[in-house]
């Protein structure tokens, strides 16, 4: 028993990173699962664990950009569930280059992945949740949604315009009892974290100006979600909350933020 026991939610890029760790949150407070990412052997052996610990799971290897294949699956869900109360959309890419430089397809592939892709999984989901009249989505955002990041035109696109639909849908869905929120999270210790950024970038920058000094875990996201989609949060709509170890709380930032409060600032080695 949980606080999602009898219920159902749908998670795209659950094969690994935060999409298993929300599709292993849900399903031990009693959520049944359908589970969906092109990762077919992850899928199987997330459903083999979850079933093995009793709980209700059904997989589907697809690309969440086919509209068509998203829609059939929600259909399946529907069957092989009985309902669905909400979904997470966790498909996701960095394709990381110099804008003057970047390729049309790795534009294309990172706006289609984390934008269009997700617009297509809330509106297949939120057409069953809005004929209930109830249900959550959580969509994934990023704090790079707060501000450009070099290199990341293409994800800073998509985040941004990912914060656009989260609100949109939030202020079409509300009244109609459909809650939509996001959660923007700074560096999580996933494989897109670990073979994507430099390990200089990453400690001499990320975890430099992060006050609490490190990534954050998979789990910790997770957590959030799980709140955002429970009953306690019946009265959170349209926020976009940031998880980020408090790396938005400030700018120009150093030494975890203590920087301008030391006597002086030792020399970069």
């Amino acid at each position: 028993m949980g606080r999602f026991s009898g219920k159902a939610y749908l998670v795209t890029g659950a094969a690994r990173g935060i999409g298993e760790a929300v599709v292993r949150r849900l399903a031990s407070e009693g959520a049944a699962i359908a589970a969906a990412d092109l990762d077919a052997a992850g899928l199987e052996t997330l459903a083999v664990d979850l079933t093995a610990q009793g709980s209700r799971i059904v997989t589907a290897a697809l690309d969440t950009r086919d509209s068509a294949a998203t829609d059939a699956f929600v259909t399946r869900a529907i069957s092989e569930l009985g309902r669905l109360d909400g979904a997470v959309p966790c498909a996701g890419v960095a394709r990381s280059a110099r804008a003057e430089e970047m390729s049309d397809a790795a534009f294309e592939d990172v706006l289609g992945i984390n934008l269009t892709a997700v617009f297509y999984t809330c509106r297949a989901v939120g057409r069953v949740l809005l004929a209930q009249g109830a249900g959550a989505i959580v969509n994934l955002a990023s704090i790079t949604s707060k501000g450009g990041q070099p290199g990341r035109a293409n994800y800073a696109a998509s985040k941004w315009g990912l914060v656009g639909l989260t609100k949109t849908l939030a202020v079409e869905w509300g009244h109609r009892g459909v809650r939509v929120n996001a959660v923007a999270p700074n560096g999580v210790d996933t494989p897109m974290i670990r073979d994507g950024i430099p390990p200089d970038f990453l400690e001499g920058v990320m975890l430099d100006r992060t006050p609490l000094g490190r990534l954050a875990k998979p789990e910790e996201i997770a957590a959030v979600i799980a709140f955002l989609l429970s009953d306690e949060a019946a009265y959170v709509n349209g926020a976009v909350v940031e998880v980020d170890g408090g790396v938005t709380a400030g700018f120009m930032t150093h030494q975890h933020g203590a920087a301008f409060g030391a006597k002086s600032i030792p020399p970069k080695n």
